[in-house]
């Protein structure tokens, strides 16, 4: 693999961005034998040796893995998401500035494998439910696809990066190609038992990219809850992990990080794209690639702003902009809602070791057409049952000798935390923009983000509240404390939409296989993709798209089509 210039600046692929959907991209396209190169605006990470606290104990920070003031001036915005172990792998909020019309935190990743390193890990299809829901109630415009056209992708990334999940035969949430699923708690069981009962909804294990058992080279998952470190077993997917080491041994992949990509240039008598413009983050030099295809993969808002920036005669408003549609209908999923309680109940039971996810319980409203509720579309529950212990009790507990040591010890009732996630309506006027009167140290317009959530989302959390609240007190839970946190856009870190696929170009930017309408050797199959966000975590559906639209375009060219 080079790290280095390449002795040419000529390939048969780009591909923009090495996080989830970038690393499938690469992977993808050297396998089919096209020689790649890999653009990374940030560092390098090299599996295993560039994850300096995946090892250490909390005592072993220097400040106790705690924040220090520096991080707070530094990182104001990712701290919200992040912890001081693993606060490298996220932005410097001062270092990489953007506008905030209305609250909207944008998380992000500037490393080789971006958020692929620090990724929940949850992994559910999407179900005709969801590609049909536009369509029925008139909402955007619809997706050109269905389940039938990415279910087989679906299989095809699932034995790849490794599923664990249990099979339930829900039609709008279809099961996979699964590793054994990791186990719920009995108090987790026992909610299943109950909701099943009484409302004849499901509770099941989250489905998620940690193995189960060694897969693919890789794992299995020890079960430290590390994940967000790095893992040096590799007992997760990440890009780090998995695709880019298959697309190095394929010896045609070159990667260049600290490669930020500005401009993709359109040729206006050929009417295609053909290469990119690109900056070096450490020395400002600039530079030029050349490529039949190119893939963008930045991540959906950094992805939109590229193609934002990339004007010519042919596109005055950004490449493959003729819909006016490029920088709108931005979502992210609410996650804000929930409940929780204590049950007095199983004292006699606890668990073992550590678990790297909870429970779901599936999407439960508005499933049918004759549902009437105040609110379209629906969201899953997440949540985990764990036991109270000392680090749960108030801090003013005073003590001394043996019984102190015995009431610290010994653990406190059961209890379950769980919130919804909520699907976000794609909205013409939630939207990205460039300000090109206000530029960052390398030139580039700063990006503008004005975003809310609305009517709709706001009336779905009001529903989770009020419908985990009803759950957990049906079970017999006590002292139950329902909240809204009311954080702002971007803290689910779902961003998605602002580059849509559609049936009709003239108001969608992609066709059906990621392709650009207007300009056909260019490719988009990261979050800014998506024509709606169902409620389900996205990343599964982004790798699928990802893999299909590779082996479309790698069909295309054979067939001399691009």
């Amino acid at each position: 693999m080079s790290i280095e210039k390449p002795m040419s600046n000529v390939f048969d692929a780009i591909v923009i961005g090495s996080g989830i959907s970038g690393g499938w991209a690469a992977m993808e396209l050297c396998k089919q034998g096209l020689r790649t190169i890999l653009l990374e605006r940030g560092r390098q990470v090299v599996h295993i040796k560039d994850y300096p606290t995946a090892n250490l104990h909390p005592w072993e920070f220097k400040y106790r893995n705690n924040f220090t003031q520096k991080d707070l001036k530094q990182q104001p915005i990712q701290l919200e998401d992040c912890d001081y172990d693993n606060k490298h792998f996220f932005v410097n909020d001062l270092t990489h500035p953007y506008i905030q019309e209305k609250p909207f935190n944008w998380i992000r990743g500037y490393q080789v494998g971006g958020r692929s390193l620090t990724w929940g890990r949850q992994c559910y299809r999407w179900s005709d439910l969801d590609f049909e829901a536009n369509l029925k109630e008139g909402v955007a415009v619809d997706w050109p696809i269905r389940y039938k056209d990415i279910a087989p992708w679906y299989d095809y990334v699932e034995r790849f990066i490794g599923v664990s999940g249990q099979k339930e035969g829900l039609p709008y949430l279809p099961d996979g190609d699964f590793l054994p699923p990791m186990e719920l708690n009995c108090i987790e069981q026992y909610l299943a038992e109950t909701i099943k009962k009484k409302d004849n909804r499901f509770l099941t294990i989250a489905r998620i990219a940690n193995l189960t058992r060694g897969w693919k080279d890789r794992g299995p998952c020890l079960s430290r809850n590390l994940c967000s470190r790095g893992c040096p077993f590799g007992g997760y997917f990440s890009s780090n992990s998995a695709t880019i080491p298959v697309a190095m041994a394929t010896n045609k992949l070159t990667l260049m990080p600290y490669s930020l990509v500005y401009e993709i240039v359109y040729d206006d008598a050929h009417q295609r794209a053909t290469g990119v413009r690109v900056i070096d983050m450490l020395t400002k030099e600039h530079q030029e690639f050349f490529a039949k295809i190119i893939f963008v993969n930045a991540s959906t808002i950094a992805s939109t702003a590229l193609l934002l920036n990339s004007c010519s005669n042919r596109f005055p408003n950004g490449l493959g902009n003729d819909s006016g549609q490029l920088g709108h209908n931005l979502m992210d999923h609410h996650s804000s809602a929930g409940a929780m309680g204590i049950y007095q109940g199983y004292a006699n039971q606890y668990y073992k070791g550590r678990r790297p996810c909870g429970f779901l319980i599936p999407r439960y409203r508005n499933l049918t057409a004759d549902e009437q509720w105040d609110f379209k579309r629906g969201y899953n529950i997440q949540g985990m049952g764990s036991r109270l212990s000392w680090q749960d009790k108030p801090y003013n507990e005073m003590g001394f000798g043996k019984d102190f040591k015995t009431k610290l010890t010994t653990p406190g009732p059961w209890q379950i935390w769980m919130a919804g996630f909520g699907e976000c309506l794609p909205y013409y006027d939630n939207q990205i923009g460039l300000d090109k009167n206000k530029l960052d140290q390398w030139g580039q317009p700063l990006i503008r983000i004005n975003f809310e959530f609305k009517t709709n989302e706001e009336r779905m959390m009001e529903d989770i509240e009020q419908s985990a609240k009803n759950m957990l007190s049906d079970a017999g839970f006590q002292e139950i404390t329902s909240f809204n946190y009311h954080r702002p856009g971007g803290a689910t870190i779902h961003e998605m939409g602002t580059a849509r696929m559609g049936t009709d170009e003239k108001n969608s930017v992609l066709n059906g296989f990621n392709q650009m309408h207007a300009v056909k050797n260019v490719f988009v199959t990261d979050g800014s993709c998506m024509t709606s966000s169902a409620c389900q975590n996205p990343s599964l559906t982004y790798m699928a798209l990802t893999a299909r639209a590779c082996a479309y375009a790698v069909q295309c060219l054979k067939d001399k089509r691009l």
